[in-house]
């Protein structure tokens, strides 16, 4: 097949595809809140549910459509070669003309995306209860973003390049593991090093929450480095709670949001969460799969540099690595589609697993509650259609995960 028909064909299917399981989705709405969920939403509050989840499918609709429509014209237009002729000629082929013609992707695209990051925060989250962003913490974060983005991805492109110069046909190998290194870092030191960059964390205070935590760990055998809670207030009224680090690092981090709408034991129930995320491996196992499935798509990469044909099909006069990587993000996606819903199935499995283990170990009641709340706070679809589980979701349904507690609590 022609590897031109065939990219195109794989950019609109995924087009499709999205648009199908967005408006199956949605199809599971109904006027009147139905009866398995109405001790959870009132009618105002499940119209409200309804209202953001169209605001939301109507904004990602128009910003998918503008994206899909300018990359087909940059590909139909030869806009992507002649960007990266310009890029080798004025920076000479190799990791620099490589950095150019990523920066000015990357550049193109946050112009394209911000007004709708803009539209999301300040109208939609607005309009809903959730933002807490003022313009300047937004225009903060965003500068922030770009100098984290700057450091670290161009500093990835910048070794991937070498390593393909200097390494040979093995340089795949080479790049496996340094990017495995990196994951490996940013497990262990997301917390101290990225995430106050943009968040205030600080230790758990003294009182019954940290004393009833205190006793919980104790009583699992979970030796924990701190219990840290952040300050996403700031940003939005959502509440979460996440588990990071690895080994003699590893701390649970609260939203001061969520200790503000939970009781005691419903906040020691969401920590056993997260402890039973850690003493079944699957923090560590999802490590693991993240490293495996880069070593995969690396090792089909090198195979597909062989290929001469796709500096034509983007309309470059250079047979280029960043030309290559392009090509290769695109034809790679069906891949990355069929890994994602992998890994879902394992997240989602791995969540009950969590879940069950929360039950034994703490309140199963507290828990069920903590999870209402965290569902109708987040004004959540509590009945997504399979298919759209079945892709996209990493946790399982409110409503399935009540029932599994419940069948735990009975045992």
């Amino acid at each position: 097949m022609n590897l031109t028909l065939l990219i195109l064909i794989i950019l609109i299917s995924g087009f499709i595809l999205e648009r199908i399981l967005d408006y199956l989705n949605f199809s599971r709405w109904s006027d009147q809140v139905p009866d398995d969920l109405k001790d959870l939403y009132d009618q105002q509050a499940y119209k409200k549910a309804q209202n953001y989840d169209k605001a939301n499918k109507r904004l990602s609709l128009i910003s998918d459509t503008l994206s899909l429509s300018l990359v087909l014209i940059m590909i139909f237009t030869g806009s992507f070669g002649r960007l990266d002729d310009w890029a080798v000629e004025t920076a000479g082929q190799g990791a620099q003309s490589m950095l150019l013609f990523f920066g000015v992707i990357a550049v193109f695209s946050e112009v394209i995306n911000l007004p709708f990051a803009v539209y999301q925060t300040f109208v939609i989250e607005e309009q809903f209860g959730f933002n807490k962003t003022t313009p300047r913490l937004f225009i903060s974060d965003r500068i922030k973003g770009y100098i984290i983005a700057v450091l670290l991805l161009g500093g990835m492109i910048y070794l991937f390049s070498s390593l393909h110069d200097f390494c040979g046909v093995y340089f795949w190998l080479y790049a496996w593991v340094a990017f495995s290194v990196v994951m490996v870092f940013m497990s262990a030191f997301y917390t101290s090093i990225i995430l106050p960059l943009f968040n205030k964390l600080k230790p758990l205070e003294e009182g019954e929450l940290r004393d009833k935590i205190s006793q919980y760990c104790s009583k699992t055998g979970f030796g924990l480095a701190d219990v840290l809670v952040m300050d996403g207030s700031k940003r939005s009224r959502r509440a979460n709670a996440f588990f990071s680090g690895i080994g003699g690092r590893k701390k649970i981090v609260l939203f001061d949001t969520l200790i503000k709408n939970h009781t005691v034991p419903e906040l020691v129930s969401v920590l056993a969460h997260e402890t039973g995320h850690y003493k079944l491996r699957h923090t560590l196992l999802g490590l693991v799969m993240s490293i495996l499935h880069v070593g995969l798509m690396l090792f089909i990469f090198s195979f597909f540099l062989e290929n001469a044909e796709v500096h034509h099909v983007f309309g470059g006069s250079y047979a280029t690595l960043e030309l290559g990587l392009l090509a290769f993000g695109i034809l790679y996606s069906p891949v990355s589609m069929a890994v994602s819903v992998l890994m879902n199935l394992m997240s989602r499995k791995h969540e009950f697993e969590a879940d069950s283990y929360a039950a034994r170990t703490s309140n199963p009641e507290a828990m069920k509650e903590a999870l209402k709340k965290l569902s109708v706070m987040n004004l959540s679809n509590l009945d997504p259609h399979p298919a759209y589980v079945f892709f996209y979701y990493s946790h399982p349904p409110l409503m399935a995960r009540l029932k599994a507690i419940d069948k735990v609590s009975n045992t």
